[in-house]
């Protein structure tokens, strides 16, 4: 059995877009799912999602599987820069980004988990896998932010056409391709 993180973005939370789904179909494949819910946007801070994370550590080994939609992606890079006996399994990146968007709504309230020095060698010996699902037009991060992603983690990217930010809004309560996707690493 793997354990599987499901982690939102900002403005989001554990019971939106396809996070459900994914938990349900996971779940059926016998594996157990954490959804943990963080303060979005009041109270949002890498701190703070940090001190709530820090109650699910002892479920991480390396038979973990992070999947990270949006700014969950860059709160998982800094979770994967602590030390750690072994590498995790493999880590699926949806609408993800580090460093600012350009976006003052977003930047000014992602500053604390984006705008920090990242330590990419030890980010990629912590993960034994990337892969990097982004829209070919995405509102919200641009495609050049999941191409410097991409070319920092030595991912694969799975570029969607009109898949917008993998939300909702974009007709996304089931995300079929991103399960096909994860299934190898279960």
């Amino acid at each position: 059995m793997r354990t599987v993180f499901i982690i939102h973005g900002a403005y989001g939370n554990s019971h939106e877009n396809w996070i459900p789904w994914l938990k349900k179909e996971l779940e059926a494949l016998g594996n157990k799912v954490i959804t943990p819910d963080f303060p979005t946007p009041q109270g949002q801070s890498l701190t703070a999602w940090m001190n709530i994370f820090s109650t699910y550590k002892q479920d991480i080994d390396e038979n973990t599987v992070f999947v990270d939609h949006s700014l969950g992606c860059a709160f998982i890079l800094s979770v994967l820069e602590e030390d750690r006996e072994k590498p995790v399994r493999a880590c699926y990146l949806v609408s993800g980004f580090a460093g600012p968007l350009g976006d003052a709504r977003f930047d000014a309230i992602n500053k604390t988990f984006t705008i920090k020095k990242f330590d990419w060698e030890k980010i990629k010996g912590n993960c034994e896998r990337f892969v990097l699902f982004h829209s070919d037009n995405d509102p919200y991060v641009p495609m050049e932010k999941c191409d410097e992603l991409a070319e920092k983690l030595k991912g694969k990217q799975i570029i969607v056409e009109g898949g917008w930010h993998f939300n909702e809004q974009a007709g996304y309560h089931a995300f079929p391709l991103l399960l096909k996707r994860i299934k190898p690493s279960l």
